[in-house]
C-alpha cells in the first residue's frame, strides 16, 4: 500500500475554489464564517450519528479516515505471476516447498490462503474459510461507508434546522427592518455549511471507501480463485488463463504485449 493525498488536495482545492468564487462575486469570505452555524451543522449532525451507530464504531472513524489516503495493492498482473510461480514450484518440489514463499507476502489474505493449502486443508473447508473472511471484511468496511453516508444525509438536515433557528430569531425582532437582510444571510449560512460538508467531504469519502472496498474484494476473489486452483494442482498455464479473466481489457492487452516481448527476447538468445 502507498499513501495517496489526492483526496485531501481535492477537498482543500474545492474549498479554495468556493471561497474564491465568493470573492470574485463581490462577497466577503468573513461573512461566511460562523462558529454557531458550524456547531449546529457539524456537531449537531455528529450527535445524531452517536444515536444512529454504536460508539465503538464511531471511535473507529479516525482509522477509517486513514484508508481514504491509502491506495491498496491493485496489481492484478502481479497476483497472476505469484500464482504461476507457486504452481510451478509446487508441481516441481511439492506443496511444502511453498513455506518459504508464504513468509514473504505482505497481504494477509494471500498468506492465509496459501498456508491453508500447505496445511492440506480440504478444498470445501478452505473455500468456506476464505469466503467467510471476504464477507466479514466487506461487512466491516461497510460500517465506515454507512457512517459517512449517513453523516452526508444528516448535515444538510441540520443545516436547515440552523436556518430555521436563525429565521425564528430574526422574525422575533422586527423592530429594525434594515437588519432583516443581514439576518436572513446569517440564517442561511448553516444551510450552506450543511451542503458544503455533505457534498465535498462526507459523501465523497463514503464513495471513496466503497470504491476501495470493491477493489479489495475483487482482488480477494481473484486470490481465492488462485488458491483453489493451486490446491487442485492445475497447470500453471490454466491458472493464468483463469486469473486473466479478472483483468480489464487494457490490462489484458498490456500483459499480452509483455509476454510477446519476453518470448521475442528468449528467441533472440536461442
Amino acid at each position: 500500500m502507498k499513501r495517496n493525498f489526492s483526496p485531501l488536495i481535492a477537498i482543500i482545492l474545492g474549498m479554495l475554489l468556493i471561497f474564491w468564487s465568493i470573492t470574485i462575486s463581490g462577497g466577503k469570505v468573513v461573512g461566511f464564517i460562523s462558529l454557531s452555524s458550524f456547531i449546529i451543522t457539524i456537531v449537531g449532525s455528529f450527535c445524531a450519528l452517536v444515536v444512529s451507530y454504536p460508539l465503538e464504531d464511531l471511535l473507529k472513524v479516525p482509522s477509517i479516515l486513514k484508508n481514504v489516503f491509502i491506495t491498496p495493492m491493485r496489481d492484478r498482473d502481479m497476483i497472476i505471476d505469484i500464482f504461476i510461480n507457486l504452481s510451478k514450484k509446487s508441481r516441481k518440489d511439492g506443496l511444502l516447498s511453498l513455506e518459504d514463499e508464504v513468509s514473504e507476502y505482505e497481504d494477509e489474505f494471500l498468506k492465509k490462503g496459501v498456508q491453508l493449502v500447505i496445511d492440506g486443508t480440504e478444498p470445501e473447508i478452505l473455500e468456506e474459510i476464505l469466503e467467510l473472511e471476504i464477507e466479514n471484511t466487506q461487512r466491516r468496511h461497510k460500517i465506515g461507508q454507512d457512517i459517512f453516508s449517513t453523516w452526508g444525509e444528516l448535515s444538510p438536515a441540520f443545516g436547515m434546522i440552523g436556518t430555521l433557528i436563525g429565521l425564528i430569531i430574526m422574525l422575533a425582532d422586527l423592530e429594525e427592518p434594515s437588519a432583516i437582510g443581514s439576518g436572513m444571510a446569517t440564517a442561511l449560512i448553516t444551510t450552506f455549511y450543511g451542503s458544503l460538508f455533505a457534498n465535498l467531504i462526507f459523501l465523497p469519502i463514503a464513495s471513496n471507501l466503497k470504491s476501495k472496498t470493491e477493489e479489495e474484494m475483487m482482488m480477494r476473489e481473484m486470490m481465492l480463485e488462485g488458491v483453489l486452483a493451486l490446491q487442485s494442482g492445475v497447470n500453471p498455464r490454466i491458472i493464468e488463463q483463469r486469473l486473466i479473466s479478472y483483468l480489464s481489457p487494457q490490462q489484458k492487452k498490456s500483459r499480452l504485449e509483455k509476454e510477446n516481448n519476453k518470448n521475442e527476447g528468449e528467441n533472440v538468445y536461442e
